[in-house]
């Protein structure tokens, strides 16, 4: 299965009462095993939780821990990016050079390196002195 076809596929199953905004995600991991989310909102939390952690956590959770590439999909004017958050966890996990694709329904792309999404990202080596 394509990033593509596993992030449209799982954004189908976006939980979204509030926003009615759907989005999917797909990574693949450097054993070329594909992960995807959705974003779940609730009541307490409406702008909810984002696409792209729920593919992280289904990764983390199966032991993987290398992304190599990753996929966004949204119903949306333009290429829908991560939020911070998500740029900083999709960092933890993926080499500066890896493949960040960003695509509406309608085919329109936005692709990006990991370092172009978040540069300056905060790392490991920022913490050496402690």
């Amino acid at each position: 299965m394509s990033l593509l076809d596993a992030a449209k596929a799982v954004r189908e199953n976006a939980y979204v009462p509030y926003s009615n905004f759907k989005v999917g995600a797909a990574l693949r991991c450097a054993t070329g095993a594909i992960y995807s989310g959705c974003n779940v909102e609730n009541v307490a939390y409406p702008e909810g939780t984002c696409a792209e952690a729920g593919a992280i956590a289904a990764m983390a959770a199966a032991g993987d821990r290398d992304i190599v590439e990753a996929l966004v999909i949204a119903d949306a004017p333009l290429p829908v990016t991560p939020c911070g958050g998500c740029r900083q966890k999709l960092a933890e996990f993926a080499a500066a050079d890896a493949k960040i694709t960003m695509m509406t329904l309608a085919g329109d792309t936005l692709v990006m390196t990991m370092a172009e999404l978040l540069p300056g990202a905060f790392a490991t080596e920022h913490m050496v002195n402690t």
